[in-house]
């Protein structure tokens, strides 16, 4: 990698999504600083200076050096060309209020994923709190990984998807951000627009209900419970499949063709069926 091509990293978030991610943007060779808001969440991977992401299936693994760890928004702001937000969409409004002093032009703002307009509600308080930077706001279509938190400074990644949709607000900007992207996540496709991003948001379909309709079993197994590989069972299904299917319809009523839960799951981990 040149020094043209090291492109500098903020992660916001220290969860699994957050860890996964800086830890693989770090041995890809990209600084990487990572932000968390609780100090104490954080403490451990200060202390060791990153974080070890295990390898599973042939996916990343090692020691992820950190450039920084911290709890500043002004630090984690300082260097960063992108900003990658990986917390809760609960947390975006948030983020964006406390990034406002730090932004500058040129920088990039990734939610990853930014659920149901998210790049919008990111965009709007940028806006409302006076924002004067030029910044790209962008969201893809769901998290790259599938990955857990193995303890304070460890992550695993289960599987990297191969392809994630991303649009950025407006769509105009999306070439620009991809190819910013392109050596770190060649994954990133163009995704349309925010509007499109957002309607195809298979979070909404697969998380509620799955947890939903299998409360009993998560609530008596105290947490030994695997989401998917347990919890989906052909009825589950079913019921995923109906929700879906008035997901597609509301999409279309808004002129938008929304990829159907089958479709993403072929794209995102080439897995085919007959059904969910």
């Amino acid at each position: 990698m040149t020094d043209s091509d090291n492109t500098h990293f903020t992660v916001i978030g220290a969860g699994h999504g957050g860890k996964a991610m800086a830890s693989h943007l770090a041995l890809m060779g990209f600084p990487v600083v990572l932000f968390n808001r609780t100090p104490e969440r954080v403490e451990a991977v200060r202390q060791r200076g990153g974080i070890d992401l295990a390898r599973n299936d042939g996916g990343p693994g090692g020691f992820g050096r950190l450039a920084a760890v911290t709890s500043d928004y002004a630090e984690a702001m300082a260097e960063a060309e992108v900003i990658m937000v990986v917390t809760p969409s609960t947390a975006h409004a948030d983020v964006a209020a406390q990034c406002v002093p730090h932004l500058r032009d040129g920088q990039i703002v990734v939610l990853n994923p930014g659920r149901t307009c998210g790049a919008i509600e990111f965009a709007k308080v940028l806006r409302d709190k006076g924002c004067k930077a030029d910044v790209t706001v962008a969201e893809t279509g769901t998290l790259i990984y599938a990955s857990r938190s193995d303890g304070p400074a460890q992550a695993r990644i289960f599987r990297v998807k191969e392809a994630v949709p991303l649009a950025a607000l407006p769509a105009s900007r999306t070439p620009r951000v991809l190819q910013k992207l392109r050596r770190a996540y060649p994954q990133f496709v163009d995704g349309g627009n925010v509007l499109k991003t957002s309607l195809d948001n298979m979070g909404a379909i697969f998380h509620p209900a799955l947890t939903i309709l299998n409360a009993g079993w998560i609530e008596g197994t105290h947490g030994a419970f695997q989401f998917y590989i347990d919890g989906a069972s052909p009825t589950v299904c079913r019921v995923l499949e109906a929700l879906d299917r008035e997901r597609v319809t509301v999409a279309a009523a808004l002129g938008i063709r929304a990829q159907t839960a089958q479709e993403w799951l072929q794209m995102a981990y080439d897995a085919r069926g007959d059904s969910l």
